[in-house]
C-alpha cells in the first residue's frame, strides 16, 4: 500500500582520512584512499534514498576543522569516519569538536589478505586503516566524544592492485556483516531525521485510569524532536461533514480489497458478520480520518474518545478501527487508548519498513509455550498473515460503542517487539525483544492476535519483561531488529534494554 507521506531521508556525512606526508612519499596512495571513500558513499546512497555529503580527505588539523564546518552546513544526522590509512588523531578530532553529529568509525580493510611476498610499504599503508582507530578512540574518549566502530571488509568486488590477492571480497562474511551494520546505522539516522519535526496527532484523550499511558507532551517533543498536534473530535466531525457518496464508495472498494468480510463467529456471540450499515459507516469515517491526516499534515496519530453514552462522537469513534488500520498501512501509524509512547514505537518501526502493529498481552498458551499478543484496535496490514478479517462487534470490551473490528495475526517468522516506556526521571526507555511468530491458532473474537514464542518459557520471559516497568502496549515488527533498534536508541539518546538474549 502506497504511503500517504514520505519521511525526511537521513543526511549522512562521510570523510576518509590519512597522513598528509604520505602523499609525496607514496604516489597513488592518496587516490586509493579517496577511491575507497567514494565507494562507501556510493553504497550508502543506495540505502533508502539517503542524502550523502562526502567531504573527501581529512589529512591535517586544518582539513579537520573545515570538514566539521562542511557537515554542520549540511546539517548531517550521522558521520561515517572512514579510516583509509594511518592518520594522527590531532587531524581528526577537530571534525567532531566542530560538528556534534554522532560518529561511526569505519575500519574496513580493502582485501581479506595481502600478498606478503610482494607487498610494498605503500601497499601496506593502503590496508592499515585499523592502525589509527585506537588512537582516535582514546582522543575521543578524553574529549567527551562518543563514537562507535565497525570493523570488517570494505566489500570491493574487484582488486585495485595486482599486488593484492585476487579473491572477491564482496561476499565474504566480514564484508556482509560490516555492511549490515552500516545499513542499520543509516536506518537509525533515518529515524532521527524522520522524527525531527514530524507531526503526531493526539485525538481525544487518554483511556481513563491507564496510568502507564499518560505522557507529558513537552517531554515527548523534547526527547523525540516531533511536534504534537492536539485534536478534538469536532475537528474530525468537520472532516466527516465533507465526505461525499463517491468517496465512501471508493473507500468501500479499498476495504473489500484489503479485508475479508466475516460471517458470524462460531464461538463468540458478540462477533457477528458486519452489517451493511456498519461497513458503510466505517468507510465514511475512514474517509474523514484520511482527510484529517492530510488537513493537519500528520505523520502519526494516537486517539481515544470516551463521551456520554449514546452521543454522536461515540458513534464516530465506533467506526475508528478500519480507517486507522488503513492509515497505519499507509505509513501513518495509529495507536488507540491515547498511547502516545507506543505510537512513537510504531512510527519508528514504520520508518525502517519493519511494520509496527499495536499489541498487548492477550493470553498465555502453556501447552504451546507461546504468548498471544494483539489488541482490539488498529492492525498493520502490511505485515499480516494473509488478509485480515473484519468482524462486527456488539461491543468493544471495557469501552462504549459498537462497530467493526479487525481480526488478524502477524505473518509467521522472526519478529521484534519494541516497547516504549517512561522512567521515574521522565526519560523514555526502549524495551526490545526478539522472538518468533508462530502459525498457532487464534480466537475468532474480532481482535488481532499473534502467537509468539520467546527464547525463554513464557513465565521466565514475563518475569524479565515486567521487571522493566513497561507500558502494557508495544509495537510488533517483522524480522530480528534488536541491533537496529539499539542503534536507533543511540541516535535518539534514549536508553534501551534488550531482553531474552
Amino acid at each position: 500500500m502506497e504511503k500517504l507521506k514520505q519521511t525526511k531521508p537521513a543526511r549522512i556525512g562521510i570523510y576518509t582520512m590519512g597522513l598528509k606526508p604520505y602523499w609525496d612519499q607514496f604516489p597513488g596512495l592518496r587516490e586509493r584512499v579517496i577511491e575507497y571513500a567514494e565507494f562507501i558513499a556510493g553504497k550508502v546512497r543506495q540505502i533508502g534514498g539517503t542524502q550523502v555529503f562526502l567531504y573527501g580527505l581529512v589529512d591535517c588539523p586544518e582539513r579537520g576543522e573545515e570538514a566539521g564546518e562542511y557537515f554542520n552546513a549540511h546539517n548531517v544526522d550521522l558521520i561515517f569516519a572512514h579510516a583509509g590509512t594511518y592518520v594522527n588523531s590531532a587531524s581528526i578530532l577537530p571534525v567532531h569538536q566542530v560538528c556534534k553529529a554522532p560518529v561511526v568509525i569505519l575500519n574496513l580493510q580493502p582485501t581479506a589478505k595481502i600478498n606478503y611476498a610482494r607487498t610494498t610499504t605503500g601497499e601496506w599503508l593502503a590496508h592499515c586503516g585499523a592502525c589509527p582507530v585506537p588512537e582516535m578512540t582514546n582522543a575521543f574518549n578524553r574529549s567527551g566524544i562518543d563514537c562507535h566502530i565497525i570493523n570488517g571488509l570494505l566489500g570491493l568486488d574487484y582488486t585495485p592492485e595486482i599486488s593484492m590477492t585476487d579473491e572477491n571480497t564482496a561476499s565474504r562474511p566480514e564484508a556482509v556483516r560490516a555492511w549490515k551494520q552500516i545499513e542499520e546505522w543509516v536506518l537509525a539516522a533515518s529515524v532521527k531525521s524522520g522524527l525531527s519535526n514530524a507531526r503526531f496527532g493526539f485525538l481525544g484523550n487518554t483511556f481513563n485510569g491507564m496510568l502507564d499511558m499518560y505522557s507529558d507532551f513537552t517531554m515527548f517533543q523534547g526527547q523525540t524532536g516531533a511536534h504534537l498536534e492536539v485534536l478534538e473530535m469536532c475537528d474530525l466531525n468537520r472532516m466527516l461533514e465533507t465526505v461525499t457518496e463517491e468517496e465512501v464508495e471508493a473507500k468501500k472498494e479499498e476495504i473489500t480489497e484489503f479485508f475479508i468480510i466475516s460471517e458470524d463467529s462460531p464461538s463468540d456471540p458478540l462477533a457477528k458478520k458486519p452489517t451493511p450499515e456498519q461497513l458503510e459507516w466505517s468507510a465514511k469515517v475512514a474517509v474523514a480520518q484520511e482527510k484529517l491526516v492530510k488537513e493537519y499534515d500528520l505523520d502519526a496519530l494516537t486517539y481515544y474518545y470516551h463521551g456520554a453514552p449514546g452521543g454522536y462522537y461515540e458513534k464516530i469513534q465506533g467506526g475508528f478501527i478500519v480507517g486507522h488500520s488503513l492509515l497505519t498501512a499507509k505509513g501513518i501509524p495509529c495507536a488507540g487508548e491515547g498511547d502516545l509512547k507506543t505510537c512513537l514505537a510504531m512510527k519508528i518501526c514504520d520508518i525502517v519498513n519493519k511494520g509496527g502493529s499495536y499489541c498487548e498481552i492477550v493470553v498465555t498458551d502453556y501447552e504451546d509455550g507461546t504468548i498471544l499478543l494483539g489488541h482490539d484496535g488498529p492492525f498493520h496490514l502490511a505485515i499480516a498473515n494473509g488478509k485480515p478479517i473484519l468482524r462486527g462487534m456488539g461491543l468493544y470490551h471495557g469501552k462504549q460503542g459498537t462497530g467493526v473490528s479487525v481480526e488478524a495475526k502477524v505473518k509467521a517468522g522472526d519478529i521484534t517487539n519494541l516497547g516504549c516506556t517512561q522512567n521515574i526521571d521522565g526519560k523514555l526507555k526502549f524495551i526490545i525483544t526478539e522472538a518468533e511468530a508462530t502459525n498457532g491458532t487464534i480466537m475468532t473474537i474480532g481482535n488481532t492476535q499473534t502467537p509468539v514464542k520467546f527464547r525463554k518459557d513464557p513465565d521466565a520471559y514475563m518475569d524479565e519483561w515486567f521487571a522493566q516497568a513497561p507500558t502494557h502496549h508495544f509495537a510488533m515488527s517483522v524480522g530480528h531488529n534488536a541491533s537496529l533498534f539499539e542503534k536507533i536508541a543511540v541516535m535518539l539518546q534514549i536508553p534501551s534494554v534488550v531482553l531474552d538474549r
